[in-house]
């Protein structure tokens, strides 16, 4: 008798319907194995410790979300922000910007993909990615209104 086991622990299990379709060592890489789109579905609250997390990955052949672009009509005169900037309401997914082919600093390197707030109030948040492949010299970063999280996707930064 040949036995085969499910994959996992601590009763969390991983089954797959091809072989080679499970990500190995991660759940959410960049590129899924055979094309495939990683989602979550949590199955607790966002304040619950990690240790307490119960949650599925799938990795499905089609996003669960897919819709038609949503077009703007016409709102007459009902507005609900005080600038003229059309929020787009359609999913978004990007990949990682390329790396730079000619020299380029932590400071040339920062994209901003996504705004919220005001700034004269002080409320809202910056979302920014970043690629760079030298060092910044003798040019130095400051900034004094804002938390920063600076995560590198592959290589190493020293501060």
């Amino acid at each position: 008798m040949n036995l085969i086991y499910q994959t996992g622990f601590g009763n969390e299990f991983a089954t797959e319907a091809v072989e080679g379709a499970l990500p190995v060592g991660q759940n959410s890489p960049q590129k899924a194995p055979l094309g495939l789109y990683a989602e979550q579905l949590s199955g607790t609250a966002f304040t619950v410790p990690r240790s307490g997390n119960k949650r599925t990955w799938t990795y499905r052949i089609r996003p669960s979300v897919m819709h038609k672009p949503f077009e703007r009509i016409d709102n007459r005169r009902w507005q609900s922000k005080p600038d003229d900037i059309d929020v787009m309401p359609n999913q978004l997914r990007w990949d990682p910007l390329p790396i730079p082919t000619e020299p380029t600093d932590f400071i040339d390197g920062i994209t901003t993909i996504a705004l919220n707030g005001d700034l004269m109030s002080q409320a809202g948040i910056g979302i920014h990615i970043y690629t760079c492949n030298k060092g910044m010299g003798d040019r130095y970063f400051y900034n004094a209104d804002a938390e920063m999280l600076i995560v590198p996707e592959m290589g190493r930064l020293g501060f």
